[in-house]
């Protein structure tokens, strides 16, 4: 799901700020398939070396037969720099109560200069499954836990110009393939807001930044291959940022998305952020 990879990246660039800065994000994103997604997240500064963040995320999907699936994704997260390193630790919920929940612990470990920040990242996620009743099995529920390494990197490359890239891949305690479950997969698989987006191998982006003027292009690559039925997954985006008063932007966001599961779908996000304290 992209809003809950995306969140974090909001609040990232504050954690630098000075004393009692803030930001506040807040976005809407729909997609070709009928999905809906808004979020709100925020940062603040306490001191020059601590940076407290928060974020709430919610979509929407209409599946088969009228039924909607709501789905929820919070984080609470405190960044401290201690000079010449700096960690991050953060507590995250997502899922659908009915179907599958991931409770996750995330830290980062992290050097940066003026120009250049690498970051070593871990993630432990704790998911339950709720199975539905089939034909040859009763409704039963599944615990299972899944661990991710990863690296971050980003470089300020020209004054202008910054180069990020980043990739994790996960290892599952159990076995989740279910290729031959079709009505299985059929429940989770029906839209890039799928719950079946979050059960992946492997995730690797990268993104391209211009500065022109006061505003500021991106452009995101990105690749996963799922766990359960080994699908994989490609997105292209491309942001435009740009000042909308002293202490405010918006960012708009087109991108496709091209999987195995689900073909291919087009998308368009908006998110304000606000900023406030000593820098805005």
């Amino acid at each position: 799901m992209c809003w809950r990879s995306a969140l974090p990246l909001i609040l990232i660039a504050g954690a630098a700020s000075a004393a009692e800065d803030y930001i506040v994000g807040l976005g809407a994103e729909a997609d070709s398939a009928d999905g809906l997604a808004g979020s709100i997240a925020g940062g603040f500064g306490i001191g020059s070396d601590t940076w407290l963040s928060a974020a709430v995320a919610t979509n929407r999907v209409e599946l088969s037969r009228g039924r909607v699936l709501d789905t929820l994704y919070a984080d609470l997260g405190v960044d401290q720099w201690f000079d010449p390193v700096g960690v991050r630790v953060a507590a995250a919920y997502w899922g659908d109560s009915d179907i599958l929940e991931s409770r996750d612990w995330i830290a980062s470990v992290y050097t940066r200069s003026d120009r250049f920040t690498l970051a070593g990242d871990f993630e432990h996620r704790d998911f339950r499954f709720f199975l539905p009743e089939t034909e040859f099995f009763p409704a039963r529920t599944i615990d299972f836990d899944a661990r991710g390494l990863g690296v971050t990197a980003r470089v300020q490359v020209t004054d202008r110009t910054s180069l990020a890239l980043s990739a994790m891949d996960y290892d599952y305690d159990v076995n989740l393939r279910i290729d031959s479950n079709r009505r299985l997969l059929e429940l989770l698989t029906f839209s890039r807001f799928s719950l079946i987006n979050s059960l992946v191998d492997y995730r690797a982006n990268i993104e391209v930044g211009v500065d022109v003027g006061d505003s500021h292009w991106q452009l995101d690559l990105s690749r996963s291959k799922g766990e359960v039925d080994g699908g994989r997954s490609r997105s292209a985006t491309l942001r435009f940022l740009t000042p909308v008063g002293a202490a405010s932007d918006i960012e708009f966001g087109l991108g496709v998305d091209d999987s195995d599961l689900y073909g291919t779908v087009t998308f368009f996000s908006v998110f304000l952020f606000f900023y406030g304290g000593s820098t805005p």
